[in-house]
């Protein structure tokens, strides 16, 4: 292949570094009950892994459950703390801050190290886990992954950082967010679903 100038499209296998740190135990307060009745109540957090050329680079996503939402994001070549509080950071400032907030994740050594507990608890909100090895105790944020993978994402990866983070915040904040019909959502955007309910909780409070 060297010879004829050939590349492989198939990607290398990729493999999670084990996690040397304190296990925590946090219960699963959400316990799969991912129907919210307004914005901000719940989110969600996970990480995934994005080919860039010559190596893996990993995207944290944290999404609102109202509307599966993504607010929050960061890449990085790190699958650390840094990468899923900026993440979560993002979504804290952008989302003006909001109370009685509760955030739930996968046991990763990101969401359970001192680091990212300190964080949450900075910011006031609750922590939540899924049970070890049971992905479907955050099955939104898998479904996330899963559309921005099957329906975006180049199936041999991108051939830079920079060219996937662009077009993964390409992803986020004009497909997904504005274009993309959710089927969740009645088949309206998450930003759509969004504006409906300000619109909704406003005419409400006018009225009380």
């Amino acid at each position: 292949m060297k010879q004829l100038g050939l590349v492989s499209c198939q990607l290398p296998k990729h493999s999670y570094k084990r996690a040397d740190s304190e296990h925590v135990e946090i219960p699963n307060h959400l316990s799969r009950q991912f129907q919210v009745t307004e914005p901000n109540q719940v989110w969600c957090g996970d990480v995934t892994y994005i080919w860039t050329g010559n190596r893996w680079a990993y995207l944290a996503v944290v999404i609102d459950l109202f509307a599966r939402k993504a607010i929050g994001w960061s890449m990085s070549f790190s699958p650390d703390s840094t990468l899923t509080g900026k993440a979560l950071s993002m979504a804290f400032e952008s989302r003006g801050r909001p109370q009685a907030l509760m955030f739930h994740s996968d046991q990763g050594c990101h969401y359970t190290s001192r680091q990212y507990r300190q964080l949450l608890w900075r910011y006031q909100i609750k922590q939540s886990l899924s049970r070890r090895g049971n992905c479907w105790d955050n099955a939104p944020m898998e479904r996330f992954f899963r559309s921005l993978k099957t329906e975006w994402v180049p199936s041999t990866g991108y051939s830079s950082f920079t060219e996937a983070k662009a077009s993964i915040i390409n992803y986020i904040v004009g497909y997904y967010s504005q274009v993309r019909p959710h089927q969740y959502n009645g088949g309206l955007t998450p930003n759509e679903s969004e504006r409906r309910f300000c619109l909704t909780y406003k005419t409400v409070a006018k009225k009380g």
